[in-house]
């Protein structure tokens, strides 16, 4: 492994609106834009459910524990959201390998990471691991 080796993508093929809508009832997420259509279109937003950006921060997440082979490996992550994600979307979630150092342990493993829909990158951010 090396600086420059891709991460393997992982695509989430039309995000179901009423996994938006229970993830907003599970967080207890007031904000319309998960549930309401008419909200939805009162704040420009168009006419479908927004994602919660944590939902789609989490399908970066969960590349990376497939990735890594556990939960555990992950040592930081830092993540700017750039853009909505809405209901019927298709995000396809990558990254890739930016340095790789010993620690005594293991390897650290610095990753660039994104989520993206049609192209345009919705979340984009870097994440340190630590592998056996």
């Amino acid at each position: 492994m090396r600086a420059g080796t891709p991460l393997p993508e992982r695509r989430i093929d039309a995000v179901n609106p009423d996994h938006i809508r229970i993830v907003a009832l599970v967080l207890r997420d007031s904000n319309p834009i998960h549930f309401d259509l008419g909200a939805v279109a009162r704040a420009g937003l168009g006419d479908r459910e927004v994602n919660q950006g944590g939902t789609t921060m989490a399908y970066v997440l969960d590349l990376l524990a497939e990735w890594a082979g556990t939960r555990s490996a992950l040592r930081r992550i830092d993540c700017s959201f750039r853009a909505n994600v809405f209901a019927g979307d298709d995000v396809l979630v990558g990254g890739e390998v930016t340095a790789v150092t010993e620690d005594g342990s293991g390897l650290l493993v610095d990753c660039d990471v994104w989520a993206e829909v049609d192209g345009r990158r919705v979340i984009a951010g870097s994440a340190t691991l630590a592998l056996e």
